[in-house]
């Protein structure tokens, strides 16, 4: 299970780095190319929570045997795609399998680890492994792009999904399924519908003589609409994609708004790294890709740590402690950027970054699944990992896309974009604020 989030989370983020080359490749600019970062993202993203609800109704071994071999067979032809648009087809489909795998993989951890110490510590691992994977996302696409070419950051993962595979069929037993229930088609749709018109809005919003002045009102009204829909969809629905009972259970509904606020922060985060090294100071990819280094070291020394200090501390102080550092990394990110500073000038906001992640996501991950069971673990699975999907996409979409639109031509893009995702975690540091879990829960928490 370790080793299919790896990879995923290593897709999330190996493409930016060979974004250049990419275009460069395929003659596209860069509003194209973040169709390539946000289409995997969204997609993958706005069906996990189909994914968790088809984990819980047809078996979680059955959906992950076939969500690992999608994302697998999607990865072979990203790396082999013969134009541009297969490409974007290619991760839209990555982000499909990723949503039908994932949650019944982190379903399966989850039932097997009691609530307690043995279910953090199993918990912090899968955090840890996803964080590991996205910051390797960027260091081995810096070098793969440099030594092999961009196509081999997709196929790299292929020989190691088909191990994931074979160990799956071999390793996790199979289980009864449940009752055939219908499933919410029309809500996975318009939650897919609602974030890619809102970054179709966004993005277009952003350029400077767009010769489509209607396009921009048109899109993010449809994601309103689409937004509309989806709840009073889900209302009505006899099986929801979302099921009402969630909304009662507080810590969670809270826990997942932060997420998703942390996401998009710490998303917008790795965008600007790489942004700052290959943009303003012309580093190649393999110099960008090996400068991310600091992070990852860090991300693995906070995923150390995180776990021993989640029990004396508690998960809300983790979360706020989280959130604290990634506003302390945008302050840092902004800074340098004024400065023009060299490229080791980032590094204590690449600590900062990890520290946030460590200690954020592993905090929100463990209240997120507090109180599940065998019925609901694969949808709760399925939330939390929407949030943290969703709001990094959006996160990027927004922050980004205002933050360096060439209509704000004249403003530093890297302080527009920061101050934004400040004014993001100002808003999650509330949230978080507000999570208590009940007394027996945090007795149980672990050190």
């Amino acid at each position: 299970m370790a080793m299919l989030q790896f990879f995923i989370a290593v897709d999330v983020t190996v493409v930016n780095v060979a974004l250049p080359s990419i275009g460069a490749d395929f003659g596209v600019d860069g509003h194209a190319l973040t169709w390539v970062v946000v289409g995997y993202t969204i997609t993958g993203g706005g069906l996990l929570m189909l994914g968790g609800r088809l984990g819980d109704v047809l078996g979680r071994r059955r959906i992950l045997l076939l969500g690992t071999t999608l994302f697998g067979t999607a990865s072979l032809l990203a790396g082999l795609a013969p134009s541009f648009a297969v490409l974007v087809t290619a991760r839209l489909m990555q982000g499909a399998g990723e949503a039908i795998a994932l949650p019944a993989a982190m379903a399966v951890i989850v039932l097997m680890f009691p609530e307690g110490p043995l279910r953090s510590r199993a918990l912090s691992v899968w955090a840890a492994v996803a964080s590991c994977g996205l910051v390797f996302g960027f260091v081995v696409s810096g070098i793969i792009t440099e030594l092999l070419g961009w196509r081999w950051i997709f196929l790299v993962s292929v020989p190691f999904i088909l191990v994931v595979l074979v160990a799956a069929a071999l390793l996790v037993p199979s289980e009864g399924t449940a009752e055939p229930t219908p499933l919410d088609l029309p809500g996975s749709l318009l939650l897919i519908a609602a974030p890619l018109l809102f970054t179709l809005g966004v993005i277009a919003a952003g350029e400077a003589d767009s010769t489509l002045p209607w396009l921009p009102p048109t899109a993010l009204a449809g994601a309103v609409a689409a937004g509309a829909l989806f709840v009073k969809v889900e209302r009505r629905s006899r099986n929801p994609l979302v099921p009402l009972r969630f909304f009662r259970n507080r810590p969670r509904v809270l826990a997942n708004l932060a997420t998703a606020l942390l996401s998009a922060a710490l998303s917008t985060s790795f965008l600007l790294f790489t942004y700052y090294l290959q943009d303003r100071l012309g580093a190649g990819p393999l110099q960008a890709g090996l400068a991310m280094l600091p992070l990852a070291v860090s991300l693995v020394v906070a995923s150390v740590l995180v776990p021993r200090l989640l029990g004396g501390w508690g998960a809300r102080a983790c979360v706020l402690a989280g959130i604290g550092f990634t506003v302390l990394a945008m302050a840092a990110i902004a800074l340098v950027s004024a400065l023009g500073a060299t490229g080791w000038a980032m590094i204590p906001a690449m600590t900062l970054i990890a520290a946030g992640m460590g200690f954020g996501i592993v905090g929100l991950q463990y209240v997120a699944v507090t109180g599940v069971t065998g019925d609901d673990a694969g949808i709760a699975s399925g939330i939390q990992r929407a949030a943290d999907q969703l709001g990094g996409s959006t996160g990027v979409t927004l922050y980004v896309g205002i933050g360096f639109a060439p209509a704000l031509d004249g403003t530093d893009p890297f302080l527009a974009s920061s101050s934004l995702a400040v004014a993001g975690l100002a808003v999650a540091g509330c949230v978080a604020w507000r999570i208590s879990l009940p007394a027996a829960v945090r007795e149980e928490t672990p050190g």
